[in-house]
């Protein structure tokens, strides 16, 4: 009975053992599996093996271009880099290097960008020096590599309006999404993340979860194959590509170019309506066509002449401002006082300038965030323009540049304004006539000659006389008789 039970309780054991080897023995081929899923698949943020730089073809004998794409990403921009394409083409260029460093811009102005990178018959690198957010993650995705320095970053291109950057309706950014998706895949890039970059909505598993827009940092785009390669400056981005003996171009905007980036700036849209608005109210307020005038007039060219070159300004506002100032020019020189032409005048004015503040296309309008941000900036450009009209109509009368240009109210002789001196201390002194005086003419007094008029009597030459009143420039003289017995002397 004690061997059965010895027996029993020794089988228990026996059983107990080997449920704890079949334990272990799934927990070691479970940490074995899970070892070589990581090292088959890389860690978010750990590098992969980057891809050779060299491209599949020879390089063309020219130079190495360099094209800077910096600042807000404009039409004035697309113009520059379309020109300086077409001048690597024509050099038979090497590659074209564009030096990134931008947050974005105007979505349409950087698809002009994109479509003309990936046509470009010449190599194109994409080198982020330190930004590509937005629309410059959409111009960088085009190139045919991507190289960044250390601590840049790539991404954010969610498309949105106004002043505040609040996103924009969804229908925007399904058109966003399109470009990054086909860009990415036109360069063998994968879409997904690309795609990431646009929706917060999208999750790419192990890359970006659901609910935050993707940005990533050098590093991580090397990690996950957006980025080619991290080089810390241009020289070694070229000489990566072996072209460090070739000449390099350093392709620079025109003048015209930079006019017009520099008028499309938000800070010159302000002023140049300051001077159209104030331009036309102190024109307004004076007769005639005078520099006032001129000064509105030169406002609406700069204002309006730029930013249709660079499509910011279509046809019809221009058409619309045009307009509304003939209505002001009809009230003023042809319909007596302020009615229904001066009123529509100043709404088409105000209506044509407002539109200018907002990348319509054609009729269509964005959203009220846009149109919001238009009218905020039209306001506060109105309470400038109120400010200025005051501080002009109360503190430039009064200055003496104006003074210089333009004459005082009233010039009293009180205030020491004549038309020629008053000689008052020749009244009662005598002199003798030099000339006839009938009744005018000139007298010696005290070795000057005096220019004097009688009170209408005759008085000949060598005749002796005595300045009876000085009234202004006119100096009245009277005859002077000797007394035959003192001697003495007494006007005539």
């Amino acid at each position: 009975m004690a061997v059965g039970t010895l027996s029993a309780r020794h089988a228990v054991a026996v059983m107990h053992e080997w449920k704890r080897a079949q334990m272990m023995r799934q927990i070691g081929i479970g940490l074995l599996a899970a070892l070589m899923l990581l090292g088959a698949r890389p860690m978010q943020g750990q590098d992969r093996a980057p891809k050779p730089l060299a491209f599949d073809r020879p390089f063309a004998p020219g130079p190495v271009y360099v094209v800077r794409i910096e600042g807000m990403i404009d039409n004035g921009l697309a113009r520059y880099l379309h020109r300086a394409l077409d001048e690597a083409k024509a050099e038979d260029a090497a590659l074209v290097v564009l030096h990134v460093d931008t947050f974005g811009g105007l979505v349409d102005a950087a698809d002009k960008i994109r479509k003309d990178v990936l046509d470009a018959p010449v190599p194109t690198v994409a080198f982020i020096d330190r930004n590509a957010a937005s629309a410059g993650a959409l111009i960088s995705y085009a190139a045919d590599r991507i190289v960044m320095v250390p601590g840049a970053s790539i991404g954010a291109a969610t498309v949105v309006e106004g002043a505040g950057g609040e996103a924009a309706p969804d229908k925007y950014q399904s058109y966003m999404r399109g470009l990054m998706r086909a860009t990415a895949e036109a360069n063998g890039r994968d879409p997904r993340i690309a795609e990431a970059m646009v929706d917060q909505k999208l999750d790419v598993e192990g890359i970006s979860p659901a609910g935050q827009v993707l940005t990533l940092s050098a590093r991580e785009a090397l990690g996950v194959g957006v980025a080619d390669a991290v080089l810390p400056s241009l020289d070694a981005v070229i000489d990566a590509f072996g072209l460090s003996e070739r000449p390099r171009v350093a392709h620079d905007a025109t003048g015209l170019e930079r006019v017009l980036r520099f008028l499309g700036s938000p800070v010159m849209q302000s002023l140049l309506m300051l001077m159209m608005l104030g331009g036309l109210y102190f024109e307004l307020q004076t007769p005639g066509v005078g520099f006032p005038g001129l000064m509105a007039l030169l406002g609406a060219a700069l204002f309006f002449g730029p930013h249709y070159m660079l499509g910011l300004v279509e046809s019809w506002e221009i058409v619309l401002f045009v307009l509304g100032v003939a209505l002001l020019l009809l009230e003023i020189f042809v319909i007596p006082g302020f009615g229904v032409a001066g009123i529509s005048g100043i709404v088409l004015v105000v209506i044509s300038l407002g539109a200018g503040l907002i990348g319509n296309v054609g009729f269509e309008f964005p959203s009220g965030e846009a149109v919001t941000s238009a009218i905020t900036t039209m306001a506060v450009t109105l309470v400038l323009l109120v400010v200025l009209i005051f501080s002009l109509g109360r503190y430039l009368p009064d200055s003496g540049r104006v003074h210089q240009l333009v004459l005082a109210p009233e010039l009293s002789s009180a205030e020491g304004y004549t038309s020629a001196d008053t000689p008052i201390e020749l009244e009662g002194r005598t002199g003798r006539a030099l000339t006839p005086l009938r009744p005018s003419g000139q007298v010696d007094i005290g070795g000057e000659r005096v220019d004097v008029i009688t009170a209408g009597e005759f008085i000949p030459p060598g005749e002796t006389v005595r300045v009876v009143a000085v009234r202004g420039s006119r100096v009245e003289v009277r005859r002077v008789e000797t007394l035959p017995d003192t001697g003495e002397t007494s006007p005539a």
